[in-house]
């Protein structure tokens, strides 16, 4: 019976770092409203060959692992970068393309 509980409680205790280290990796990513609340200005391009990264959008955080795949929250405290989009390419810190597919997520 004591050995039961000594193999249930390892099991647990291995599993909890995993789950900790998983939901780290995840980018998740909240659009802010003011430039000034935001951690990287965005532009985005209509091309992909202009864009210093090519993203996938992510429908679960789970799946946003990886430099270019992202999760967007809804909200700021939620999320590991806040973004703000400029209107104009000289402004940006960061040119990025969406793309529809997974594969072809990358980061220059």
């Amino acid at each position: 019976m004591q050995k039961a509980r000594l193999t249930s409680l390892l099991i647990v205790c291995a599993a909890v770092p995993l789950v900790a280290v998983t939901s780290a990796d995840a980018d998740t990513i909240y659009v802010s409203r003011y430039e000034s609340r935001a951690d990287k200005k965005v532009f985005v391009v209509k091309y992909a060959s202009r864009a210093d990264c090519i993203v996938w959008r992510a429908p679960y955080e789970s799946q946003a692992r990886g430099r270019a795949k992202w999760h967007f929250v809804q909200y700021e405290s939620r999320a590991k970068l806040k973004l703000f989009y400029v209107k104009y390419e000289s402004r940006a810190d960061l040119k990025v393309y969406f793309t529809p597919y997974e594969g072809r997520a990358r980061c220059k």
